[in-house]
């Protein structure tokens, strides 16, 4: 069986960190909840034991799924060299068609991926574009919804 590798930021990993801890202090919540529900008898017809088991089961998941990508992790460090956008770069885009917005996306791993934050995978379509390019060049990036749009990179860092 082939393990799967995780790319993940120091900051990602912390926040992971973070996250495992405060499932792992859930458990005890939860399980108040199941011997809470337990006591109002008929686990068959029991509406709080079911929920109380459906948050277990939720809890427990992530537990592992958090624990195998920390297990299997490579750390992104910050790209020595900005001279082309990888794994860890931080990068500015100019629309070409006009205009003097910048929009500024830092490239991570896909467990690590939030595009509310900017957050953008490397396996994405706009990562992919992105993937060993230079500053100063026009990258097209096709949207999911198919639209495509000229960029031009500003900055990297």
């Amino acid at each position: 069986m082939i393990k799967k590798t995780f790319k993940l930021t120091r900051e990602g990993i912390n926040e992971l960190k973070s996250e495992l801890h405060d499932l792992k202090a859930q458990r005890v919540g939860v399980a108040e909840q199941l011997k809470t529900a337990r006591e109002f008898g008929d686990l068959s017809e029991n509406a709080e034991y079911d929920a109380a088991r459906a948050e277990q089961r939720r809890v427990e998941l992530r537990i592992k799924e958090i624990e195998n990508i920390l297990q299997n992790v490579k750390v992104i460090t910050e790209p020595n060299q900005n001279d082309k956008v990888g794994i860890g770069s931080k990068v500015d885009l100019e629309e070409c068609s006009g205009g003097n917005s910048i929009k500024t996306f830092h490239i991570v791993g896909s467990v690590e991926a939030d595009p509310m934050e900017n957050k953008i995978s490397d396996e994405s379509p706009i990562g992919k574009a992105l993937m060993g390019k230079k500053k100063g060049e026009e990258v097209s990036i096709t949207t999911p919804g198919g639209a495509e749009t000229l960029y031009t990179i500003k900055k990297i860092s």
